[in-house]
């Protein structure tokens, strides 16, 4: 069973990250600072950080720039390596760099980790958030940290565009989280923005998804020692968060590729028959992976995620016809085909939608059989139609 999840995660990660012809850049991670962030709840944040980096130079008249929004577990890190030795490249490494879609010899690409970011304790980021020292207190934040939303993060992003005196983008591109992010700049923004990528987002929120991602927040609020988010000076909430990170992993992959994972996987355990307390070998499995991937992350930057993810419409006003009204970029919709967590039916009607404001868009599927992670891992294969819409 191990050996045959390996080989599948190999053969994901080398269509996505690498290939012996094409090796990876190496990127620098550096960090963007704001004397002063007030939230649209109102809220000032002093000594603001996130950490960005860049693939590609930025052209004389700067109007060269692609801008990328990471998705909910992500980080800024969408192509190339920080170091040699790292095992893998950024998430989108297969469709950023030079000759790829997004050609790095053409395009200064930049992306930042958003403002409050689920990794935490990933040494490689850089961020503010409710695990961050509150000068008020001396001590972490916590849930005194102000709510923040997706309309937030873009707002972070454009100081750091207005820092380097980019004024306007030839394209934002993200996925899941970040399609929300890309779909927000070029509402809020329209005059910045010349090309919208969107892809596995949606537009606005049901109230399906937002039920769905209250179960990921469920179990950090359940765990003993979440203590209502005052959990820094003592255990973290690991057991809450390692159920948080397996409902993630279900939710972003279709059925047919998570059984492909357990070829091997029988029913019929006999010590889980033999003992209500004993786990059956796939859960003792899947609860070591994501525990593992429960020590890189905070808990309530994890809920504060959830929160920015549940409250998105885009506009952030409400009215949601009279925001996409505002679009005058064209626009690139990319929903995939077997996507569970945010589904392709919203994003087909959103695509009817535009047309019928006589919008410019088109909307191609992304075929695959990881459900939502074929934003991620099945990108490549529509890698001539990113490169043509950013020639366009």
């Amino acid at each position: 069973m191990k050996r045959i999840f390996l080989l599948l995660l190999f053969v994901a990660s080398h269509i996505v990250y690498s290939s012996e012809t094409n090796k990876s850049m190496l990127v620098e991670k550096r960090a963007f600072t704001l004397a002063h962030f007030t939230t649209e709840s109102g809220v000032s944040i002093p000594d603001v950080k996130v950490g960005w980096e860049s693939y590609g130079k930025l052209n004389a008249d700067k109007s060269n720039a692609i801008l990328i929004t990471h998705f909910f577990s992500g980080t800024s890190h969408a192509a190339g390596k920080y170091r040699e030795s790292d095992v893998l490249a950024g998430y989108w490494d297969a469709i950023i760099g030079p000759g790829k879609a997004i050609d790095t010899n053409k395009y200064f690409v930049i992306s930042s980790d958003t403002l409050v970011n689920a990794n935490w304790h990933n040494k490689d980021v850089i961020t503010t958030g409710p695990a961050s020292i509150n000068p008020k207190t001396g001590k972490p934040y916590g849930l005194d940290f102000p709510v923040v939303t997706i309309g937030d993060f873009v707002e972070v992003q454009k100081q750091l565009l207005d820092s380097l005196g980019i004024d306007k983008l030839h394209a934002v591109m993200g996925a899941s989280m970040g399609s929300f992010q890309a779909l927000e700049w070029s509402v809020r923004y329209p005059e910045k923005v010349s090309r919208l990528i969107h892809v596995i987002g949606a537009a606005k929120m049901d109230a399906w998804t937002v039920a769905a991602l209250e179960k990921w927040a469920l179990p950090i609020r359940l765990d003993p020692n979440w203590q209502g988010g005052d959990y820094y000076d003592g255990e973290r909430p690991l057991a809450g968060l390692t159920a948080t990170m397996l409902n993630i992993t279900q939710d972003a992959m279709h059925p047919a590729i998570y059984n492909a994972s357990f070829p091997d996987f029988i029913v019929l355990d006999p010590k889980a028959k033999q003992d209500i307390r004993q786990l059956p070998k796939l859960s003792q499995t899947l609860a070591t992976r994501a525990r593992a991937r429960a020590e890189t992350q905070d808990a309530n930057s994890i809920l504060y995620l959830v929160r920015a993810s549940q409250l998105y419409t885009a506009g952030m006003q409400g009215n949601f016809d009279s925001a996409i009204d505002k679009i005058t970029a064209k626009v690139l919709l990319m929903p995939a085909s077997n996507d569970l967590l945010l589904r392709p039916e919203p994003i087909r009607k959103l695509a009817e939608t535009l047309k019928a404001k006589n919008k410019d868009v088109q909307i191609t599927e992304i075929e695959g059989v990881w459900g939502h992670l074929d934003g991620i891992f099945s990108i490549q294969s529509q890698a001539d139609t990113i490169a043509q819409f950013l020639a366009k």
